[in-house]
């Protein structure tokens, strides 16, 4: 249940109307069809049993589903989930790509905004959807407990207004996953110990399936029944933890609406590709011979010298009608594991919607530029005692590997503690060289440290994301919390400060809040330093993301009541370990 000083802070949100709709969810749910809404989920986190690829574990699920149930609201609408932590561990939850304006003591990740919801308590979060549509997702933000713990979040329009597009026939989501025979936080531990790799997953998973292509699945393959001429929206999440992907339906194409919770100028293409952590909105007409056609996710894996899952997850869109079925669903191939120049080529025709109803507003007086390294690197072991050639596998940004503390960030801000961080994440690597020809004079060793960058209210931010190939040149998914952002540029080789903005795209660059930084490339983004609190950015590749690819970046309050952070909920989880 929720405790009374949990209640009490969120009745200091919405007043008696909340209790109210405790009582009578239906009353207060529907009284006023034209205000925003308030929903109510209970997340009961617990290990259940599931049976895949032959064999059956125990896992870490919310409310015993894989993946876990789908929060749906519309836009200015607000979410109270309560959490009941009956797992192993301790555990927080992240509602990836929710802006939730000066709130950042609910954004989740952990030892950032907050500490761990410790085994048999719960932690209620207040979540508002204020600037975005379309689809974004939530996972729990601790370790690995993200590969079982993860579900979409569907963002409708709000009370009268429409999609820019006309209204499909059905929605569905799709949820990208990865599927591990073993249990997921040991692989982790194992890894972390030995300072190697962990394992790679075993399967991908369309819909918590993994399809035809594997020992055991072909009774449960996910199956989409689509009735002929009628057009179908995609809902689609990747939750893949390693591995970009890209994914298609054989002989049919799909349009592409939205992406991370914002619409685009509507493309059409044979395939999209995917990065860990996006979502995204496509069409698609059954406009083919009734049938049986493949729906193929299959990875995208551009790093040197390091193993990934190279299998391809199915499903089945099923025509209804008269038709005698063919032996196997009609196939149409994906781009190869390795085709960067493919995913790059995707992420590049992507443009933002921007019209009247939709308007966007693109950074252009910059106030602080930022050059960031994406680096694999290695931590010295004591004796070369360690899996990786005698070292520990680390990753860093501008050569710097966050450390998490026992105190969370942001409660080490608010309340001016010492010791916990520094304010000296560089604007720019100390060293510079040839990024993307080897390591040139710089080191393959990376620095720990908690180390965060801060910035005023308002500021205008431009940062480039630069891949290197120190250790080995990969692919690196870059996700910031608490903002949606403009990519303005996208490319190969080194960035070039003299002629790459030329190129830059300040019209209708596309808004979103994960982006690839492509192997041996550059990524360049913009957005406004508008809501204060501490907000972490990472990679999403989940192993790089446990090696140190962070940091935090900390948004001063603004001048008012109004740009200032939310007061601290008196509730929140306690940091000691008893």
């Amino acid at each position: 249940m929720m405790g009374f000083s949990q209640l009490s802070f969120i009745l200091g949100f919405f007043g008696l109307a909340f209790l109210h709709y405790k009582l009578v969810p239906i009353m207060f749910q529907y009284s006023d069809q034209t205000q925003p809404k308030v929903h109510y989920y209970d997340f009961v986190l617990r290990d259940s049993n599931f049976t895949r690829l032959c064999s059956t574990k125990s896992m870490l699920t919310v409310n015993d589903s894989f993946p876990g149930p789908t929060i749906t609201v519309r836009k200015g609408d607000t979410a109270i989930i309560n959490v009941h932590n009956f797992g192993r561990y301790g555990v927080t939850m992240h509602w990836h790509g929710v802006k939730n304006p000066r709130n950042s003591w609910y954004d989740g990740p952990e030892y950032i905004t907050q500490c761990p919801i410790k085994q048999g308590s719960n932690f209620t979060y207040v979540v508002f959807f204020t600037a975005e549509e379309g689809t974004l997702w939530w996972h729990a933000h601790s370790d690995w407990t993200r590969a079982t713990v993860h579900g979409a979040i569907v963002i409708l329009p709000a009370v009268g207004t429409t999609y820019p597009f006309p209204d499909p026939y059905e929605e569905h989501t799709i949820v990208l996953a990865s599927w591990y025979k073993g249990d997921v936080m040991s692989i982790i531990s194992e890894a972390m110990y030995s300072g190697g790799r962990p394992n790679t997953s075993d399967a991908h998973t369309i819909n918590g399936q993994p399809g035809d292509f594997h020992s055991c699945s072909k009774e449960t393959t996910y199956r989409l029944k689509v009735k002929p001429g009628k057009t179908y929206m995609l809902r689609i999440v990747n939750a893949v933890m390693n591995e970009e992907i890209f994914f298609g339906i054989a002989n049919h194409n799909l349009t592409v609406v939205g992406r991370d919770g914002a619409y685009l100028k509507p493309i059409t293409a044979e395939y999209i590709a995917t990065t860990s952590g996006q979502t995204t909105d496509v069409l698609f007409t059954a406009d083919q011979e009734p049938s049986l056609y493949y729906m193929l996710a299959s990875p995208m894996f551009d790093g040197q010298y390091t193993p990934f899952d190279n299998s391809t997850a199915s499903a089945i869109v099923e025509y209804e009608g008269e038709y005698t079925p063919p032996s196997s669903p009609v196939l149409q191939l994906l781009p190869g594991c390795n085709d960067t120049e493919a995913a790059v080529a995707f992420f590049k025709r992507l443009r933002s919607l921007t019209s009247k109803d939709y308007p966007e507003d693109v950074p252009t007086n910059i106030t602080t530029r930022m050059l960031i390294t994406t680096n694999m690197n290695h931590i010295p072991c004591p004796n070369k005692s360690c899996a990786a050639h005698g070292d520990r596998l680390a990753s860093s940004l501008n050569n710097f590997s966050f450390v998490n503390r026992p105190i969370d960030i942001l409660q080490a801000y608010t309340r001016n503690l010492s010791g916990i961080y520094t304010t000296d994440f560089p604007d720019a690597p100390y060293v510079i060289y040839n990024f993307t020809a080897g390591k040139g004079n710089a080191s393959e060793y990376t620095t720990p440290g908690t180390r965060v960058k801060m910035l005023n209210y308002g500021e205008q931010v431009e940062m480039v994301f630069q891949g290197t190939t120190i250790v080995s040149p990969e692919s690196h998914p870059m996700h910031l919390h608490g903002f949606s952002f403009y990519v303005v540029g996208l490319g190969f080789w080194n960035f070039d400060y003299g002629t790459d903005p030329e190129s830059f795209n300040l019209v209708d660059p596309p808004r979103v809040n994960t982006v690839i930084v492509p192997s041996k490339g550059w990524a360049a983004i913009r957005f406004v330093a508008d809501n204060p609190g501490t907000w972490l950015m990472h990679c999403h590749l989940s192993r790089h993301f446990i090696w140190g690819m962070s940091t935090v970046l900390i948004v001063k309050n603004g001048p008012t009541n109004d740009t200032s952070l939310r007061p601290r909920p008196s509730y929140m989880p306690s940091c000691s370990e008893s």
